[in-house]
């Protein structure tokens, strides 16, 4: 990447440059991108009306950030972009440990620096990708990780404790003149919250009680679960206080907002990586609603802990599950292209362990129980938007006289569809279905998986029965 030519102060002069903070900086980028009609978050979904204008807000009014919300809102997403708001390239003082602006410099090596050199102080640029700097909150986070710590070599040169040249910076005086991140806040431990107080008031620090004043000037943003206030741990009421804005983040409040997160995340282009096991998995809408609709139905479950929350990265793991297990029936049946079918979600509770944490406490196995009751649920939701269970009575009444129909995961399509022929009415019943759901049901790969999808309806309305022998699946009566 090419930076602007300047490489001495007195060449930065002649460019017109100003010296600006680094949160008028934001405050600047962000008007010049709402008059161009710029996105300022680009593939970050569903936050439009509710969040943006939050974080919009603050940046106007230059405030320190708090991201507050559940796990898998995107918060430490939104944190990573928001060195996009910064100037591209930003000129600083050659030689200095930390990043000061070579025409209104902060630092004592600083001002030292334009009084033996002036105009000939060479200069650096920084690109605001470096401008960004992070740190997850654990409890073994000292003073010293964030702020600094006397440097007793620099002390033994001769140099005065006084003196910040015997400083050894930490990580938010080194985020000078940029951003500086805590993700997880309140796993942070009071006495070192306490000692970011000086920093979000005072724009200063102190280290050991020594009167060094170096005046910082940093962005602070952080993020913060509300679960962690009761417990693992709380964030101090005056650091809150001293926190100009609190931006509540939420879970994606429509299916489709779902499904395209899902979409950008999740991988699920198999046939294009450079493993590609020559199959292509191609998911329909129906079954996109259906792990949707898992984790929606999760997040209202009186048996899932909802202050601990579902996150979005369990939808996107569920997806990735269907898709292989799709793509593992297409590599041993020999197909080159397989529709994932209502089987392949037998699977989601591989891919949901350890996501969707229970209120009670956990019996062997319950936590699987529940993810299949969850999937059924979900099932049944979906099938009910597209088709009522009462149309199919002439399908239910052949299973009656002890009809039963196979359909594990490890039929192909064709065989699939060979035995649907075995049903009278049930092909018409699913191109009919295919039509409803927009979708083109001429192929057996779509036959199939619309027939199980059909099949599965009945059953989770209590229309058929379904049974398992010797890890088959079978639908009855």
């Amino acid at each position: 990447m090419s930076h602007p030519r300047p490489a001495t102060v007195g060449q930065l002069k002649e460019t017109g440059y100003k010296p600006c903070s680094v949160k008028d900086e934001l405050r600047r980028n962000v008007i010049a991108k709402l008059r161009a009609g710029d996105e300022l978050f680009p593939g970050i979904v569903g936050y439009r009306e509710s969040v943006m204008p939050q974080i919009i807000n603050g940046i106007l009014s230059k405030h320190d950030l708090l991201f507050l919300g559940l796990r898998g809102q995107a918060k430490t997403r939104i944190l990573r972009m928001l060195p996009l708001l910064l100037d591209e390239w930003m000129p600083v003082l050659a030689g200095v440990e930390i990043n000061d602006d070579p025409i209104k410099p902060s630092t004592k090596t600083g001002h030292r620096m334009i009084a033996e050199q002036g105009d000939d102080a060479k200069i650096e640029w920084v690109h605001r990708s470096d401008r960004y700097h992070e740190k997850l909150a654990t409890p073994d986070v000292t003073i010293a990780d964030l702020i600094g710590e006397i440097d007793l070599v620099k002390h033994a040169e001769g140099r005065y404790l006084s003196d910040e040249s015997t400083m050894h910076y930490g990580l938010i005086p080194r985020s000078n003149r940029g951003i500086f991140a805590i993700n997880e806040l309140p796993d942070l431990s009071p006495r070192i919250q306490v000692g970011l107080f000086n920093v979000l008031e005072e724009r200063d620090i102190q280290i050991r009680g020594y009167p060094i004043r170096l005046n910082l000037d940093v962005c602070l943003v952080f993020s913060a679960n509300p679960e962690d206030y009761t417990n693992r741990g709380r964030i101090v009421t005056p650091l809150k206080d001293r926190i100009g804005s609190v931006i509540r983040t939420h879970y994606p409040e429509t299916v489709e907002e779902s499904i395209t997160i899902t979409e950008e995340n999740a991988w699920l282009a198999r046939e294009n990586s450079g493993s590609s096991s020559g199959v292509m998995v191609d998911t329909p809408r129906f079954v996109q609603e259906i792990v949707e609709e898992v984790v929606r139905l999760a997040r209202s479950s009186p048996h899932v802990s909802q202050a601990s929350g579902v996150s979005v990265r369990t939808s996107i793991a569920n997806a990735e599950t269907v898709a292989s297990n799709a793509e593992r029936r297409g590599i041993l049946t020999g197909e080159k292209r397989v529709v994932p079918r209502i089987c392949d979600m037998n699977y989601l509770v591989a891919s949901c362990r350890g996501k969707i944490e229970m209120t009670l406490a956990e019996e062997d196995g319950a936590e699987d129980k529940l993810i299949k009751s969850i999937t059924g649920e979900a099932v049944k939701a979906v099938f009910n938007r597209y088709a009522e269970s009462d149309g199919y009575e002439n399908l239910v009444e052949q299973f009656k006289g002890n009809l039963t129909f196979p359909a594990g995961d490890d039929l192909s399509a064709d065989e699939f569809v060979a035995n649907m022929k075995a049903v009278k009415g049930l092909i018409p019943a699913v191109q009919t279905l295919a039509r409803e759901m927009k979708l083109d049901g001429g192929d057996h790969a779509t036959q199939a998986t619309i027939g199980e999808f059909l099949l599965e309806g009945l059953y989770v309305n209590n229309r058929l029965s379904k049974y398992n022998s010797k890890g088959k699946v079978y639908f009855r009566k």
